[in-house]
Parts: C-alpha cells; structure tokens; sequence
C-alpha cells in the first residue's frame, strides 16, 4: 500500500466518514424520542426492525408512501432556517398515508448534500423526529449521503418514506356518497407546494428574505417556512368516531385536483368559498401575481390542508371529534352526483 507524498484517501475526495459516524450519535437522542409500540431495534444498522402484533395489528395491510418538499428547500437553504424543514418532509409522507386509512409506523430519510455540515444536518434530522413525534411515527433509520460534486456550497436535498398499516378492510376512499359532507382542516400556511411560483413571486416583489413579511408576522422567508400541519391524529380521531369515507390532503393541485381523487365514478362536489377566510399569504400572493381565482384554488391550499367527506348522520360526531382534537372544522360543503368541482362565493 502507497503511503507516499500521493497517497489519497476518501476524505481528501471530500468525504468524511468520520463526520457521517458523528451524525448518527448526535441524532440518536433524537430518534430515541420518537419510539413507539412495535420497534424493535434502534439506529446504527443496516435495516430497521418493526413488530406489527406488538404495535397491536392482527390482519395488517402494509401502506406505504413517499415524498419531498420540493423548491421549499431552496428558501430554508437561502436563508440558513433549517429546523423545520423536517417537519415538512414527515408531513408530505404520513398526511398522504392516513388518507388511506392506514396509521404511520414507522418513518426513513433520505439526506443528500455535498458535504456534510454536521450541524446542519442535526437541526433538519432534529425537525423530522419532531414531525415524527407528531404524528405518532418512529424515526427507525435513513441514510446520509455526502456527495462531493453532485451539490454546490450548502445545497442538500431530502427525501421521506413513511410506512403505515391498517386492519384488512379499512381501506379509504369508501362508500362515498352524495349528500356526505365535506369538512375542511385549517392549513399553516402554504405547507409544501406551489413554491416555484412562490419564489417566482417574492422575486417580482423585489423582497428579500429577511424584509419584515408584507402579510404579518416574522421575516417574509421565516413566514414561507412555517411548516406543514401533521393531520394524522386528528384524522385518527376522526375515523374512531365513525362515518367517515375519505380524506384528501390538499398539496399540489389544490382543492380542485385533490378532492376528486376520493370520489367515485360520475361524482363532484360543491364547495361554498365563503365558508372560511382566505389566509393572508394567499391574499398577498394571489395580488403579486394577478394570479385568478381558478389558478388559486388549483395550485395552493388556500386555507385549507385536509378534507374530510363523512356521512351527512355522522358529521356532527366527527366535528366534536376534532374539535377535542383542537381543530378548527369549517364546512365546507358536500358530495354532488355532478361530476365536477363547483364552487360557489368568492375566495378573494
């Protein structure tokens, strides 16, 4: 073996093992909050382990189900706020996954950057246990990978993957008809799409970053930060209660892509705007553009992060249920034999 003035070694390529080894103890305490029924065995492997029977299952369907944040990442690396950019990644995954039907087990990251900021990396691992403790999931592993090349100065990207199960015959969408009623679930703000015209906006603003935000609150970048609601529990407590058909969560494509998409064939929906106030980031983003109602109403949340369609007998039940669960429930309209989305007042 060379040991000459020559001699390379992985760490000079612009990888350290070193500092990969050092992450995973400093996430550990992290992962450790995140425990629950059915994990078997902690970080540090080369897989991770889950006892379904001991998480309470007796005939499970495995759901599964995959996702990013998108161009977000480009604000929170752009501005240096990291902590809850994990959130946001749990978020995407398991807000997806309970619109099955299914409750989160257990959660993976996947973090890719060019080279390893030990600190940086803690703080977006850090925001994931977080998400994960909200919404009742275990962080049981995931995997960093520095690649020297393949991202410039502090760029990173992530990837989530959450794993849920169900009892056979628990499936949602189910037996949704006309007449149910459509509950909506306050968003935090803008959550995790729409952000390539988010960013394309605040540019034809002439606003940085750090400017105090035009619709209130901290600086305009910490505002677009505020990270996605989690609706798992409050979607638990829902179908506990009964009645319930389907859920929609509201990312990309908004209102009118995501709600048809738990709807059976021939059917639509009738949506009354004025049944809640559009959010002031909506105002403001909506006036830099022009940007219509229409487009609105198919590109962001607007308001509203979940959808609930529950028997009309039941509705009442599932109101009271989230509201214990300190949700705001706003009706939002119902189930139509009409095979589109109609919407009814003014969002703007």
């Amino acid at each position: 073996m060379s040991t000459g003035k020559n001699a390379l070694t992985y760490a000079s390529a612009g990888v350290d093992i070193d500092a990969g080894n050092a992450l995973v103890e400093q996430i550990k305490p992290h992962a450790k909050r995140t425990n629950r029924s059915g994990v078997m065995a902690g970080l540090g492997g080369f897989g991770g382990l889950f006892d379904l029977k001991a998480a309470g299952f007796e005939d499970p369907i495995l759901v599964s189900a995959t996702d990013g944040v998108g161009t977000k990442l480009r604000i929170a690396i752009d501005t240096g706020l990291y902590d809850t950019i994990g959130i946001d990644l749990v978020a995407m995954c398991v807000n997806d996954l309970v619109c099955q039907g299914a409750e989160p087990l257990f959660f993976l990251d996947y973090f890719a950057t060019g080279q390893l900021d030990i600190d940086t990396a803690t703080r977006i691992i850090a925001g994931i246990a977080e998400g994960c403790v909200q919404s009742g999931c275990a962080l049981i592993g995931g995997e960093t990978a520095e690649m020297p090349g393949m991202y410039a100065g502090d760029d990173f990207d992530l990837a989530g993957f959450a794993v849920g199960a169900m009892e056979r015959g628990a499936s949602l969408p189910k037996d949704v008809q006309r007449g149910d009623v459509l509950l909506g679930l306050p968003s935090s703000g803008v959550h995790s799409n729409g952000y390539s015209l988010v960013r394309k906006l605040v540019e034809l603003s002439g606003l940085g970053w750090d400017a105090p935000s035009p619709f209130g609150g901290d600086t305009l970048g910490a505002e677009l930060l505020a990270p996605t609601r989690l609706y798992v529990k409050s979607c638990l407590a829902a179908m506990a209660a009964g009645g319930v058909h389907g859920f929609a969560h509201i990312t990309g494509g908004g209102l009118t892509e995501n709600i048809p998409r738990v709807l059976g064939e021939g059917q639509g929906v009738r949506i009354n705007l004025d049944s809640w106030m559009l959010p002031p980031v909506f105002k403001w983003l909506a006036k830099q553009g022009g940007i219509s109602n229409a487009e609105m109403l198919k590109t962001f949340n607007c308001g509203i992060g979940m959808v609930i369609v529950v028997d009309r007998q039941s509705s009442h039940a599932v109101a009271e249920a989230l509201a214990a669960q300190a949700e705001t429930v706003v009706k939002l309209g119902e189930v139509t034999d009409v095979p589109n989305v109609v919407y009814d007042g003014s969002l703007l």
